[in-house]
Protein backbone atom coordinates (compact mmCIF):
# COMPACT_ATOMS: atom_id res chain seq x y z
CA UNK A 1 0.00 0.00 0.00
CA UNK A 2 1.21 3.55 -0.92
CA UNK A 3 2.69 5.57 1.81
CA UNK A 4 -0.34 8.59 0.90
CA UNK A 5 -2.75 9.62 3.60
CA UNK A 6 -5.77 11.44 3.65
CA UNK A 7 -8.13 13.04 5.79
CA UNK A 8 -9.55 15.82 4.15
CA UNK A 9 -12.79 16.93 5.10
CA UNK A 10 -11.94 20.44 7.16
CA UNK A 11 -15.24 22.35 6.93
CA UNK A 12 -15.32 23.84 3.75
CA UNK A 13 -13.66 27.05 3.34
CA UNK A 14 -15.25 30.60 2.81
CA UNK A 15 -15.79 32.46 -0.63
CA UNK A 16 -12.63 33.87 -1.24
CA UNK A 17 -13.55 37.07 -1.71
CA UNK A 18 -15.61 37.24 2.03
CA UNK A 19 -14.30 39.58 4.86
CA UNK A 20 -12.24 38.41 7.42
CA UNK A 21 -10.22 40.16 9.94
CA UNK A 22 -8.34 37.15 11.93
CA UNK A 23 -8.04 39.96 15.55
CA UNK A 24 -12.11 40.65 14.70
CA UNK A 25 -12.66 36.71 14.43
CA UNK A 26 -10.13 36.10 17.65
CA UNK A 27 -11.37 38.67 20.22
CA UNK A 28 -14.00 41.19 18.80
CA UNK A 29 -17.08 38.55 18.13
CA UNK A 30 -16.54 37.21 21.86
CA UNK A 31 -15.92 40.75 23.36
CA UNK A 32 -19.68 41.32 21.71
CA UNK A 33 -21.55 37.92 22.57
CA UNK A 34 -19.72 36.94 26.20
CA UNK A 35 -17.60 40.00 26.94
CA UNK A 36 -17.15 39.22 30.83
CA UNK A 37 -15.30 35.86 29.93
CA UNK A 38 -11.79 35.64 30.75
CA UNK A 39 -9.34 35.99 28.06
CA UNK A 40 -6.41 35.54 29.41
CA UNK A 41 -3.81 35.42 32.64
CA UNK A 42 -0.74 37.01 32.92
CA UNK A 43 2.22 36.11 35.08
CA UNK A 44 5.13 38.92 34.82
CA UNK A 45 8.53 38.86 35.56
CA UNK A 46 8.07 39.73 39.28
CA UNK A 47 5.43 37.08 39.47
CA UNK A 48 2.61 39.82 39.75
CA UNK A 49 -0.71 38.12 37.44
CA UNK A 50 -2.95 40.51 35.66
CA UNK A 51 -6.45 39.20 33.94
CA UNK A 52 -7.84 40.36 31.06
CA UNK A 53 -11.63 39.55 29.50
CA UNK A 54 -12.42 39.51 26.32
CA UNK A 55 -14.16 42.78 26.42
CA UNK A 56 -10.90 44.65 27.46
CA UNK A 57 -8.45 42.89 26.08
CA UNK A 58 -10.90 43.76 22.31
CA UNK A 59 -10.59 47.64 23.78
CA UNK A 60 -6.91 47.43 24.69
CA UNK A 61 -6.82 45.66 20.89
CA UNK A 62 -8.56 48.68 19.80
CA UNK A 63 -6.67 51.04 21.53
CA UNK A 64 -2.94 50.45 20.30
CA UNK A 65 -4.34 49.70 16.54
CA UNK A 66 -5.40 53.46 16.91
CA UNK A 67 -2.05 53.60 18.63
CA UNK A 68 -0.44 52.60 15.41
CA UNK A 69 -2.43 54.78 12.79
CA UNK A 70 -1.51 57.60 14.41
CA UNK A 71 2.13 56.51 14.46
CA UNK A 72 1.41 56.37 10.45
CA UNK A 73 1.48 52.58 9.96
CA UNK A 74 -0.59 51.57 7.07
CA UNK A 75 -1.72 48.49 5.79
CA UNK A 76 1.21 45.96 4.85
CA UNK A 77 3.96 47.48 6.63
CA UNK A 78 5.82 44.91 8.85
CA UNK A 79 6.02 45.32 12.61
CA UNK A 80 8.33 43.52 14.36
CA UNK A 81 7.71 42.37 18.29
CA UNK A 82 10.73 41.45 20.00
CA UNK A 83 8.87 40.94 23.73
CA UNK A 84 8.12 38.34 26.28
CA UNK A 85 4.75 36.56 26.51
CA UNK A 86 3.07 39.92 27.84
CA UNK A 87 -0.71 40.48 27.18
CA UNK A 88 1.00 43.29 25.24
CA UNK A 89 2.66 41.38 22.71
CA UNK A 90 -0.71 39.40 21.97
CA UNK A 91 -1.99 42.94 21.85
CA UNK A 92 0.38 44.32 19.43
CA UNK A 93 -0.17 41.28 16.99
CA UNK A 94 -3.66 41.84 17.03
CA UNK A 95 -3.87 45.57 16.81
CA UNK A 96 -1.67 45.12 13.21
CA UNK A 97 -3.88 42.61 11.57
CA UNK A 98 -7.02 44.55 12.34
CA UNK A 99 -5.14 47.76 11.14
CA UNK A 100 -4.21 45.40 8.12
CA UNK A 101 -0.40 45.52 8.97
CA UNK A 102 1.55 42.72 9.45
CA UNK A 103 3.33 41.77 12.59
CA UNK A 104 6.23 40.11 12.67
CA UNK A 105 7.50 38.32 16.27
CA UNK A 106 10.82 37.33 16.34
CA UNK A 107 12.62 35.25 19.19
CA UNK A 108 13.75 36.88 22.61
CA UNK A 109 17.11 34.99 21.87
CA UNK A 110 18.30 37.12 19.09
CA UNK A 111 21.78 39.02 19.47
CA UNK A 112 21.94 42.58 18.27
CA UNK A 113 23.19 41.41 15.28
CA UNK A 114 20.33 38.91 14.60
CA UNK A 115 17.95 41.70 14.92
CA UNK A 116 19.36 44.48 12.54
CA UNK A 117 19.32 41.35 10.42
CA UNK A 118 15.46 40.29 10.69
CA UNK A 119 14.54 44.34 10.96
CA UNK A 120 16.63 45.24 7.42
CA UNK A 121 15.42 41.88 5.96
CA UNK A 122 11.58 42.76 6.92
CA UNK A 123 11.97 46.00 5.67
CA UNK A 124 10.35 47.12 9.29
CA UNK A 125 8.27 50.47 9.95
CA UNK A 126 8.20 50.07 13.86
CA UNK A 127 10.02 48.00 16.10
CA UNK A 128 8.08 46.88 19.75
CA UNK A 129 10.69 45.60 22.05
CA UNK A 130 10.16 44.56 26.29
CA UNK A 131 12.42 45.64 29.20
CA UNK A 132 14.18 42.54 29.51
CA UNK A 133 15.29 42.84 25.44
CA UNK A 134 15.73 46.77 25.09
CA UNK A 135 19.42 46.36 24.80
CA UNK A 136 18.95 45.22 21.91
CA UNK A 137 17.27 48.39 19.98
CA UNK A 138 20.60 50.81 19.47
CA UNK A 139 21.58 47.61 16.53
CA UNK A 140 18.72 48.94 14.44
CA UNK A 141 19.71 52.16 14.35
CA UNK A 142 19.81 53.80 11.13
CA UNK A 143 18.23 51.05 9.25
CA UNK A 144 15.92 52.57 6.44
CA UNK A 145 12.06 52.86 6.64
CA UNK A 146 12.12 52.15 10.37
CA UNK A 147 10.62 54.69 11.68
CA UNK A 148 9.16 53.74 15.21
CA UNK A 149 11.06 52.19 18.05
CA UNK A 150 8.37 51.56 20.94
CA UNK A 151 9.68 50.17 24.57
CA UNK A 152 7.23 48.14 27.05
CA UNK A 153 9.53 49.73 30.22
CA UNK A 154 9.51 49.18 33.69
CA UNK A 155 9.31 52.05 35.53
CA UNK A 156 11.83 54.58 35.84
CA UNK A 157 13.81 52.68 33.63
CA UNK A 158 15.95 54.91 31.06
CA UNK A 159 15.23 54.54 27.09
CA UNK A 160 17.78 52.82 25.23
CA UNK A 161 19.12 55.28 22.66
CA UNK A 162 18.61 54.45 18.82
CA UNK A 163 20.30 56.33 16.08
CA UNK A 164 17.17 57.69 13.37
CA UNK A 165 13.87 56.59 14.83
CA UNK A 166 11.86 58.00 17.38
CA UNK A 167 11.64 55.82 20.47
CA UNK A 168 9.10 56.37 22.72
CA UNK A 169 7.50 54.35 26.02
CA UNK A 170 4.43 52.23 25.88
CA UNK A 171 2.57 54.55 27.14
CA UNK A 172 3.56 57.66 25.38
CA UNK A 173 2.99 55.54 22.45
CA UNK A 174 -0.85 54.50 23.29
CA UNK A 175 -1.10 58.77 24.60
CA UNK A 176 -0.23 59.57 20.62
CA UNK A 177 -3.88 58.24 19.14
CA UNK A 178 -6.35 60.89 18.79
CA UNK A 179 -10.30 60.22 18.99
CA UNK A 180 -10.07 60.17 15.14
CA UNK A 181 -7.32 57.62 15.41
CA UNK A 182 -9.93 55.58 17.67
CA UNK A 183 -12.90 55.76 15.41
CA UNK A 184 -10.62 54.58 12.28
CA UNK A 185 -9.62 51.36 14.82
CA UNK A 186 -13.08 50.42 16.04
CA UNK A 187 -13.84 49.13 12.32
CA UNK A 188 -11.21 46.08 11.13
CA UNK A 189 -9.62 47.20 7.77
CA UNK A 190 -11.37 45.12 4.99
CA UNK A 191 -8.97 42.47 4.27
CA UNK A 192 -9.91 38.37 3.51
CA UNK A 193 -8.99 35.39 4.13
CA UNK A 194 -5.77 35.46 1.54
CA UNK A 195 -5.29 38.84 2.46
CA UNK A 196 -1.13 38.87 4.22
CA UNK A 197 -1.77 38.98 7.96
CA UNK A 198 1.81 38.00 9.65
CA UNK A 199 5.22 36.65 9.06
CA UNK A 200 7.31 33.98 11.40
CA UNK A 201 10.78 33.47 11.03
CA UNK A 202 12.42 29.74 10.86
CA UNK A 203 14.94 29.15 13.65
CA UNK A 204 17.57 29.19 10.77
CA UNK A 205 19.82 26.68 12.66
CA UNK A 206 21.85 26.10 9.20
CA UNK A 207 21.64 29.42 7.42
CA UNK A 208 19.90 32.97 7.34
CA UNK A 209 16.80 32.91 8.47
CA UNK A 210 13.48 33.22 6.37
CA UNK A 211 10.32 34.59 6.57
CA UNK A 212 7.13 32.36 6.01
CA UNK A 213 4.36 34.73 5.16
CA UNK A 214 1.24 33.85 6.45
CA UNK A 215 -2.78 35.25 5.43
CA UNK A 216 -5.44 35.75 8.05
CA UNK A 217 -7.22 32.94 7.07
CA UNK A 218 -4.48 30.08 8.50
CA UNK A 219 -5.35 30.94 11.82
CA UNK A 220 -8.72 29.77 11.59
CA UNK A 221 -7.26 27.11 9.40
CA UNK A 222 -5.28 25.63 12.31
CA UNK A 223 -8.37 26.47 14.56
CA UNK A 224 -10.80 24.21 12.43
CA UNK A 225 -8.19 21.19 11.95
CA UNK A 226 -5.88 20.69 14.51
CA UNK A 227 -7.39 22.19 17.10
CA UNK A 228 -11.26 21.03 16.48
CA UNK A 229 -10.15 17.39 15.19
CA UNK A 230 -7.21 16.35 17.88
CA UNK A 231 -7.93 18.45 21.12
CA UNK A 232 -11.15 19.36 20.42
CA UNK A 233 -11.03 22.69 22.56
CA UNK A 234 -13.63 24.58 24.06
CA UNK A 235 -14.46 27.08 25.36
CA UNK A 236 -13.76 26.08 29.27
CA UNK A 237 -10.30 25.21 28.17
CA UNK A 238 -7.30 26.86 29.59
CA UNK A 239 -4.09 26.60 27.66
CA UNK A 240 -0.71 27.03 28.69
CA UNK A 241 2.36 26.99 26.29
CA UNK A 242 6.22 26.67 27.57
CA UNK A 243 6.97 27.23 23.67
CA UNK A 244 6.93 31.10 23.35
CA UNK A 245 4.77 33.14 21.12
CA UNK A 246 7.04 33.72 18.91
CA UNK A 247 7.63 30.07 17.68
CA UNK A 248 4.70 29.22 15.45
CA UNK A 249 3.57 26.15 17.68
CA UNK A 250 3.84 28.55 20.62
CA UNK A 251 1.56 31.21 18.82
CA UNK A 252 -1.14 28.90 18.21
CA UNK A 253 -1.30 27.07 21.70
CA UNK A 254 -1.45 30.36 23.31
CA UNK A 255 -3.46 32.69 20.97
CA UNK A 256 -5.69 30.93 18.08
CA UNK A 257 -6.53 27.65 19.74
CA UNK A 258 -8.04 29.26 22.64
CA UNK A 259 -9.32 32.22 21.58
CA UNK A 260 -11.24 30.37 18.77
CA UNK A 261 -13.55 29.25 21.10
CA UNK A 262 -13.69 31.84 23.40
CA UNK A 263 -11.30 29.72 25.53
CA UNK A 264 -8.80 31.33 28.14
CA UNK A 265 -4.66 30.95 28.21
CA UNK A 266 -1.93 31.86 30.93
CA UNK A 267 1.28 33.51 29.77
CA UNK A 268 4.11 33.64 31.50
CA UNK A 269 6.83 36.42 30.65
CA UNK A 270 9.73 34.40 32.75
CA UNK A 271 12.13 32.32 31.79
CA UNK A 272 10.41 28.46 31.43
CA UNK A 273 11.51 26.43 34.80
CA UNK A 274 10.41 23.23 36.24
CA UNK A 275 9.49 25.18 39.52
CA UNK A 276 7.44 28.04 37.76
CA UNK A 277 5.83 25.55 35.57
CA UNK A 278 4.50 23.63 38.93
CA UNK A 279 3.10 27.09 39.96
CA UNK A 280 1.04 27.35 36.79
CA UNK A 281 -0.06 24.03 36.79
CA UNK A 282 -1.63 24.42 40.54
CA UNK A 283 -2.29 28.26 40.73
CA UNK A 284 -3.87 28.83 37.20
CA UNK A 285 -5.27 24.97 36.55
CA UNK A 286 -4.34 24.68 32.62
CA UNK A 287 -6.31 22.21 30.95
CA UNK A 288 -4.27 22.08 27.49
CA UNK A 289 -0.39 21.46 28.31
CA UNK A 290 2.18 22.26 25.17
CA UNK A 291 5.79 21.77 25.40
CA UNK A 292 8.41 20.10 24.02
CA UNK A 293 10.63 16.85 24.46
CA UNK A 294 13.81 18.72 25.34
CA UNK A 295 11.15 20.47 28.39
CA UNK A 296 9.04 17.12 29.15
CA UNK A 297 12.72 15.31 30.22
CA UNK A 298 13.47 18.41 32.42
CA UNK A 299 10.02 18.71 34.47
CA UNK A 300 10.68 14.50 34.76
CA UNK A 301 14.27 15.09 36.24
CA UNK A 302 13.40 18.09 38.41
CA UNK A 303 11.11 15.49 40.71
CA UNK A 304 7.58 17.08 40.26
CA UNK A 305 4.86 15.75 42.24
CA UNK A 306 3.14 12.72 40.88
CA UNK A 307 -0.26 14.85 40.90
CA UNK A 308 1.31 17.82 39.18
CA UNK A 309 -0.61 17.50 35.97
CA UNK A 310 -4.36 16.13 37.68
CA UNK A 311 -5.98 19.21 36.16
CA UNK A 312 -4.45 18.72 32.91
CA UNK A 313 -6.54 16.53 30.31
CA UNK A 314 -3.28 16.86 27.77
CA UNK A 315 -0.06 16.91 27.02
CA UNK A 316 0.91 17.90 23.51
CA UNK A 317 4.43 18.09 22.02
CA UNK A 318 6.04 18.82 18.78
CA UNK A 319 9.38 20.36 17.44
CA UNK A 320 11.15 17.22 17.65
CA UNK A 321 10.30 13.77 17.89
CA UNK A 322 9.39 12.17 21.17
CA UNK A 323 11.29 9.39 22.23
CA UNK A 324 9.52 6.08 22.95
CA UNK A 325 11.52 5.51 26.32
CA UNK A 326 10.44 8.89 27.33
CA UNK A 327 7.35 9.29 26.40
CA UNK A 328 6.65 6.04 28.98
CA UNK A 329 8.54 6.92 32.21
CA UNK A 330 6.76 10.47 31.48
CA UNK A 331 3.13 9.40 31.20
CA UNK A 332 3.94 6.35 33.36
CA UNK A 333 4.81 9.40 36.15
CA UNK A 334 2.26 11.57 35.74
CA UNK A 335 -0.54 9.51 34.67
CA UNK A 336 -1.55 12.38 31.78
CA UNK A 337 -2.03 11.38 27.87
CA UNK A 338 0.94 12.48 25.91
CA UNK A 339 -0.17 13.46 21.78
CA UNK A 340 3.22 13.96 20.32
CA UNK A 341 3.09 15.42 16.51
CA UNK A 342 4.65 16.94 13.33
CA UNK A 343 3.93 20.67 12.88
CA UNK A 344 5.84 23.42 11.15
CA UNK A 345 7.27 26.78 10.24
CA UNK A 346 5.59 26.58 7.14
CA UNK A 347 2.46 24.73 8.09
CA UNK A 348 1.83 27.06 11.15
CA UNK A 349 0.91 24.09 13.42
CA UNK A 350 0.50 20.48 13.91
CA UNK A 351 -0.80 18.27 10.28
CA UNK A 352 0.65 14.94 12.08
CA UNK A 353 -0.79 13.87 15.35
CA UNK A 354 -1.48 11.22 18.21
CA UNK A 355 -5.10 11.28 19.10
CA UNK A 356 -6.97 11.05 22.51
CA UNK A 357 -7.31 7.61 23.13
CA UNK A 358 -4.85 5.95 20.72
CA UNK A 359 -1.34 7.60 21.15
CA UNK A 360 1.41 5.45 20.44
CA UNK A 361 4.82 5.75 22.04
CA UNK A 362 7.27 6.64 19.97
CA UNK A 363 4.88 7.23 16.69
CA UNK A 364 4.50 10.79 15.19
CA UNK A 365 0.77 9.79 14.99
CA UNK A 366 -2.37 10.27 12.04
CA UNK A 367 -2.71 12.80 9.29
CA UNK A 368 -4.82 15.50 11.07
CA UNK A 369 -8.49 16.11 9.42
CA UNK A 370 -7.89 18.74 6.44
CA UNK A 371 -4.42 17.66 6.16
CA UNK A 372 -2.80 15.07 3.15
CA UNK A 373 0.30 13.69 3.29
CA UNK A 374 2.97 11.31 1.62
CA UNK A 375 6.15 9.71 1.37
CA UNK A 376 8.30 9.88 -1.51
CA UNK A 377 11.41 8.56 -2.95
CA UNK A 378 14.06 10.49 -4.55
CA UNK A 379 12.33 10.83 -7.74
CA UNK A 380 9.16 11.78 -6.38
CA UNK A 381 7.24 8.36 -6.25
CA UNK A 382 5.30 7.49 -3.05
CA UNK A 383 6.69 4.09 -1.49
CA UNK A 384 5.25 1.31 -0.29
CA UNK A 385 4.13 1.12 3.64
CA UNK A 386 6.99 0.54 6.11
CA UNK A 387 9.34 2.52 3.19
CA UNK A 388 11.43 5.51 4.49
CA UNK A 389 11.12 8.42 2.54
CA UNK A 390 10.64 12.54 2.10
CA UNK A 391 7.32 13.45 4.35
CA UNK A 392 5.08 16.22 2.14
CA UNK A 393 1.87 17.50 3.29
CA UNK A 394 -0.44 20.19 2.14
CA UNK A 395 -3.55 22.13 3.21
CA UNK A 396 -4.91 25.57 3.46
CA UNK A 397 -2.72 26.56 6.36
CA UNK A 398 0.62 26.38 4.46
CA UNK A 399 2.36 30.11 4.12
CA UNK A 400 2.25 31.64 0.74
CA UNK A 401 6.17 31.33 0.63
CA UNK A 402 8.90 32.97 1.92
CA UNK A 403 9.74 36.82 1.96
CA UNK A 404 11.82 37.45 -0.70
CA UNK A 405 13.59 34.07 -1.50
CA UNK A 406 11.99 32.90 -4.82
CA UNK A 407 15.05 30.43 -5.30
CA UNK A 408 14.13 28.09 -1.95
CA UNK A 409 10.44 28.86 -2.29
CA UNK A 410 10.25 27.15 -5.25
CA UNK A 411 12.38 23.98 -3.61
CA UNK A 412 9.83 23.87 -0.76
CA UNK A 413 6.65 24.99 -1.61
CA UNK A 414 5.98 22.78 -4.67
CA UNK A 415 2.56 23.31 -5.56
CA UNK A 416 -0.06 22.58 -2.87
CA UNK A 417 2.24 20.43 -1.91
CA UNK A 418 5.20 21.31 1.01
CA UNK A 419 8.51 19.56 1.31
CA UNK A 420 9.30 19.16 5.30
CA UNK A 421 12.59 18.32 4.84
CA UNK A 422 11.45 15.53 7.38
CA UNK A 423 12.32 11.41 6.46
CA UNK A 424 9.55 9.07 7.79
CA UNK A 425 7.91 5.78 7.20
CA UNK A 426 4.02 4.91 7.39
CA UNK A 427 2.38 1.93 8.67
CA UNK A 428 -0.02 -0.23 7.31
CA UNK A 429 -2.70 1.38 10.41
CA UNK A 430 -1.90 4.91 9.16
CA UNK A 431 0.98 5.77 11.53
CA UNK A 432 3.64 7.87 11.00
CA UNK A 433 7.27 7.51 12.56
CA UNK A 434 9.92 10.18 12.21
CA UNK A 435 13.74 9.01 10.95
CA UNK A 436 14.85 12.17 11.90
CA UNK A 437 15.76 15.09 9.65
CA UNK A 438 16.39 14.32 6.03
CA UNK A 439 19.80 15.56 6.06
CA UNK A 440 20.51 13.64 9.20
CA UNK A 441 20.16 9.99 8.05
CA UNK A 442 23.27 8.43 8.03
CA UNK A 443 24.01 5.33 5.30
CA UNK A 444 26.63 3.57 7.38
CA UNK A 445 28.38 0.04 5.48
CA UNK A 446 25.91 1.23 2.47
CA UNK A 447 22.58 0.60 4.85
CA UNK A 448 20.52 3.74 6.03
CA UNK A 449 20.52 4.23 9.37
CA UNK A 450 18.39 5.95 11.46
CA UNK A 451 19.95 8.58 14.30
CA UNK A 452 16.35 8.29 15.88
CA UNK A 453 16.32 4.69 16.30
CA UNK A 454 19.98 4.62 17.85
CA UNK A 455 19.07 7.95 20.33
CA UNK A 456 16.26 6.17 21.85
CA UNK A 457 18.72 3.01 22.33
CA UNK A 458 20.80 5.38 24.27
CA UNK A 459 17.87 7.05 26.33
CA UNK A 460 16.60 3.34 27.28
CA UNK A 461 20.13 3.74 29.85
CA UNK A 462 19.07 4.85 33.55
CA UNK A 463 22.22 7.19 32.99
CA UNK A 464 21.20 8.86 29.94
CA UNK A 465 19.20 12.51 30.02
CA UNK A 466 19.90 13.38 26.36
CA UNK A 467 21.33 11.16 23.45
CA UNK A 468 22.08 12.28 19.67
CA UNK A 469 23.71 11.04 17.17
CA UNK A 470 25.35 12.26 14.15
CA UNK A 471 27.24 10.95 11.35
CA UNK A 472 31.01 11.92 11.46
CA UNK A 473 33.44 9.77 8.80
CA UNK A 474 36.06 7.52 9.71
CA UNK A 475 39.62 6.74 9.07
CA UNK A 476 38.40 5.60 5.39
CA UNK A 477 36.36 8.51 5.13
CA UNK A 478 33.38 6.55 5.03
CA UNK A 479 30.21 8.31 7.24
CA UNK A 480 29.68 6.35 10.92
CA UNK A 481 26.78 7.16 13.73
CA UNK A 482 28.64 8.66 16.33
CA UNK A 483 26.73 9.52 20.07
CA UNK A 484 27.05 12.86 22.21
CA UNK A 485 25.50 12.34 25.44
CA UNK A 486 24.12 14.33 28.09
CA UNK A 487 24.40 12.36 31.71
CA UNK A 488 22.08 12.59 34.58
CA UNK A 489 23.21 14.30 37.07
CA UNK A 490 25.84 12.23 39.58
CA UNK A 491 26.22 9.60 36.92
CA UNK A 492 30.08 7.75 36.57
CA UNK A 493 29.20 5.66 33.27
CA UNK A 494 31.38 5.38 30.83
CA UNK A 495 31.02 6.34 26.76
CA UNK A 496 32.62 2.72 26.46
CA UNK A 497 29.77 1.02 28.81
CA UNK A 498 27.01 2.93 26.30
CA UNK A 499 28.92 1.92 23.31
CA UNK A 500 28.37 -1.94 24.73
CA UNK A 501 24.85 -0.98 25.94
CA UNK A 502 24.23 -0.22 22.26
CA UNK A 503 25.94 -3.52 20.72
CA UNK A 504 23.84 -5.40 22.92
CA UNK A 505 20.42 -3.92 21.67
CA UNK A 506 21.04 -2.83 17.99
CA UNK A 507 22.43 -4.62 15.04
CA UNK A 508 26.24 -4.28 14.32
CA UNK A 509 26.19 -1.48 11.85
CA UNK A 510 23.72 0.61 13.69
CA UNK A 511 26.01 1.01 16.91
CA UNK A 512 28.00 4.46 17.71
CA UNK A 513 31.42 3.91 16.84
CA UNK A 514 31.83 6.46 19.51
CA UNK A 515 30.10 8.39 22.34
CA UNK A 516 31.17 11.42 23.28
CA UNK A 517 29.96 13.05 27.22
CA UNK A 518 28.75 16.55 27.20
CA UNK A 519 27.81 18.52 30.18
CA UNK A 520 24.89 20.04 27.80
CA UNK A 521 24.19 20.32 24.62
CA UNK A 522 23.56 22.99 22.11
CA UNK A 523 19.72 23.75 21.92
CA UNK A 524 17.87 26.71 18.97
CA UNK A 525 15.78 29.45 20.45
CA UNK A 526 12.69 27.47 20.35
CA UNK A 527 14.39 24.42 22.57
CA UNK A 528 15.43 22.11 19.08
CA UNK A 529 18.94 20.53 19.60
CA UNK A 530 21.02 22.47 17.04
CA UNK A 531 22.33 18.97 15.14
CA UNK A 532 24.84 21.05 12.98
CA UNK A 533 26.78 22.67 16.31
CA UNK A 534 26.47 19.37 17.95
CA UNK A 535 27.98 17.84 14.87
CA UNK A 536 30.91 20.20 15.10
CA UNK A 537 31.38 19.45 18.67
CA UNK A 538 31.65 15.79 17.73
CA UNK A 539 34.34 16.37 14.98
CA UNK A 540 35.89 18.53 17.32
CA UNK A 541 35.89 15.61 19.75
CA UNK A 542 37.45 12.99 17.41
CA UNK A 543 39.63 15.37 16.46
CA UNK A 544 41.33 15.39 19.81
CA UNK A 545 40.33 19.09 20.28
CA UNK A 546 38.63 19.67 23.80
CA UNK A 547 35.55 22.24 24.14
CA UNK A 548 34.01 23.60 26.65
CA UNK A 549 30.95 21.44 27.12
CA UNK A 550 32.83 18.05 27.24
CA UNK A 551 32.97 16.10 30.25
CA UNK A 552 33.97 12.78 29.01
CA UNK A 553 36.08 11.28 25.88
CA UNK A 554 35.48 9.07 23.73
CA UNK A 555 34.55 5.21 23.79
Amino acid sequence: MSSVATLDTAPPAPARRELFNAAEWLVSRHARDTPQRRALTAIDLDGGVRTLDYGQLDQEVIRVAAALLAAGVRPEERLLLCMGDTPELLIAFLAGMRIGSVPVPVSTMLTPKDIAVLARDSRARLLVISSEFAGLAPAVGGLPGLADVVVLAESAQPLPEVAGPRVREWSTFLAAATAAHLERAATPFPTIADSPAFWLYTSGTTGTPKGAMHRHGSLRDTAETYAADVLAVGPDDVTFSVAKFFFAYGLGNTLTFPFAVGGSTVLDRRRPSPAGTLEVLRDHRPTLFFGGPTYYAALLAAGLPADSFAGVRACVSAGEAFPAALYDRFTETFGVEMLDGIGSTEMLHIFISNRPGRARAGSTGEVVRGYQAKIVDEDGRPVPDGTPGHLYVRGASAATGYWCRTGVTRQVFQGEWVRTGDTYSRDAEGYFRSLGRTDDIIKAGGIWVSPTEVEERLRQHPDVAQAVVVSLPDADGLDKPVACVVLVPGSATQARELVSFCRDGLAAFKRPRHVFVFGELPQTATGKLQRFRIRELALAQLNGVPTPLTTGGPA
